[in-house]
């Protein structure tokens, strides 16, 4: 299981701040690969709000006692003192991002961006701009550099404005045709991304022309599938890297680069850096990181 979190002043308390409207605690990302389960259950919750984004796979999550199964391209919301239960499973490949959030001024915000007092699952599709903003808010906590705090919460702004912008945009008949065939098209790529896949092939396959595929799944995703699944193979690269101690070779051919060169450059073009380069960084943060504990 790959797993990257940031907590602020590295405790994992959770408290309530009244000092300001908004104020983010923590965040991180899990991505299970050989776990076979992963639970998590807090009968009387915690003192912060929780979103949770589900960028693949599926997560099981128990509302009022009641199982409910949340597949990727949604985002659940957690408030404070509310029983959180829910599962992840290794089968399922499940890659979940979080952020922990509070402040004196939270529930008039949520209903500023349009999430209602009662709502727990927000539909949001897939979209590489929410890892983005997950993982620079993993970056913020870490590094604390000048004026984080603030820089927290304006990605964690930046996110609830995206998902407000999916709840206004109502979906009409194609619209919801529309969402379904982009999902199914996500998880497929996520499933698929280190075999070769053509686009061609598979818009064909469910009864699109090509052109209106690659349209809407960047409309949809804020990518096309070439850059969806490059950034799948980049992703998977790079937990691969920070994770394992298989070499480039290796790691190339488990993402679908038959030559580890092209992997390389294709690495560094994206990272700015070799993925040896990649490596030695990650290993000097870690330590860097437990000096600082």
């Amino acid at each position: 299981m790959y797993i990257d979190s940031a907590y602020w002043h590295n405790s994992r308390l959770d408290f309530k701040d009244k000092k300001h409207p908004l104020f983010v605690g923590s965040c991180g990302t899990y991505h299970l690969y050989t776990q076979n389960r992963l639970p998590t259950h807090r009968p009387r919750g915690r003192l912060d709000y929780q979103i949770l984004y589900i960028a693949s796979g599926k997560a099981h999550f128990y509302f009022h006692g009641k199982e409910e199964v949340i597949s990727a391209g949604n985002m659940v919301l957690y408030r404070p003192k509310e029983e959180q239960r829910y599962y992840y499973y290794g089968v399922d490949q499940t890659e979940v991002y979080w952020v922990h959030f509070t402040g004196n001024n939270v529930k008039n915000i949520l209903r500023k961006y349009g999430i209602a007092d009662d709502v727990h699952v927000i539909h949001t599709g897939t979209s590489l701009e929410y890892k983005r903003l997950f993982l620079l808010m993993i970056q913020e906590l870490k590094l604390c550099k000048e004026d984080y705090e603030e820089m927290l919460v304006s990605y964690l702004r930046e996110l609830l404005i995206m998902i407000h912008r999916v709840i206004l945009s109502k979906p009409r008949g194609k619209s919801f045709f529309l969402m379904n065939e982009i999902d199914a098209a996500v998880q497929y790529f996520h499933a698929n991304y280190h075999k070769a896949i053509s686009i061609e092939d598979y818009a064909a396959s469910h009864n699109m022309s090509t052109s209106w595929f690659i349209r809407n799944f960047k409309e949809y995703t804020n990518a096309t599938p070439a850059q969806y699944i490059l950034s799948l193979r980049i992703s998977n690269a790079r937990t691969l890297l920070e994770t394992t101690a298989y070499n480039v070779s290796e790691i190339s051919n488990i993402i679908g680069y038959e030559n580890p060169l092209y992997f390389s450059r294709i690495f560094k073009k994206q990272c700015g850096m070799s993925p040896s380069e990649f490596r030695n960084q990650m290993k000097e943060e870690a330590i860097q990181q437990n000096h600082t504990l």
